[in-house]
């Protein structure tokens, strides 16, 4: 009897901290970790703030949960989605192959990815522990999401060699990655243009540089 107690309030505990983080990824997507209050958030979630500070113990704790498990899903849902590259493709056509599913990935997670950008952009953090989270929050996921760029781009240009393959990567995953931040923000300001267009022109782009740097390199 006492174990089904048990069960049952893991249950209600586990149900509650996810209510709470997908509450907190809303609110902050729409408004900013400064602007989302505490109080916003247990009116908007029907859960006391205690709550919070018993899943979470601070603000920062539930911004560092809410980006962790906003990274873990998108990073897993692209490892999904880039599961299978096309083989025997040039670089070039492996490169659109990858993007456009990022691409895909992004539009799949606008919550974390707005709020990523907010947190980028945003320094409006008066308490210094919340500043320090949220800076390291963010290392993390541009490291993250800069080393997965460099993985794709390296595997695209592998005709040309590993070595050759990693020095492109190397020298163009941050302008890559800054070509995702524009074409995800273009599209939040007009959901109306197409994403897959942006990762097409990002290929372009991303490919003739590429393919300049390779060529550059090998003779």
């Amino acid at each position: 009897m006492e174990s089904r107690r048990d069960n049952t309030g893991n249950r209600r505990g586990r149900r509650s901290r996810e209510e709470i983080l997908e509450t907190a990824s809303r609110l902050m997507a729409e408004r900013g970790f400064a602007a989302t209050t505490l109080s916003d958030l247990s009116r908007e979630s029907g859960l006391p703030r205690s709550a919070v500070y018993h899943h979470f113990h601070s603000k920062a704790g539930l911004l560092s949960a809410v980006m962790e498990h906003g990274a873990y899903a998108f990073f897993q849902d692209m490892t999904r989605a880039q599961a299978r590259p096309p083989a025997g493709s040039g670089a070039r056509e492996r490169l659109r192959w990858y993007l456009r599913r990022t691409g895909e990935v992004f539009l799949a997670h606008p919550d974390f990815l707005r709020l990523h950008l907010i947190l980028v952009m945003n320094a409006e953090v008066a308490d210094a522990a919340e500043a320090a989270e949220v800076s390291r929050i963010i290392e993390r996921v541009r490291r993250d999401g800069r080393a997965h760029m460099n993985r794709m781009i390296a595997d695209s240009f592998t005709e040309y060699g590993p070595e050759v393959a990693q020095a492109v990567a190397d020298r163009l995953d941050y302008f890559a990655i800054a070509g995702f931040d524009g074409s995800f923000v273009a599209w939040q300001a007009d959901p109306a243009r197409s994403m897959a267009e942006a990762m097409d022109l990002l290929t372009e782009a991303v490919a003739t540089l590429g393919e300049s740097i390779a060529a550059r390199l090998s003779s």
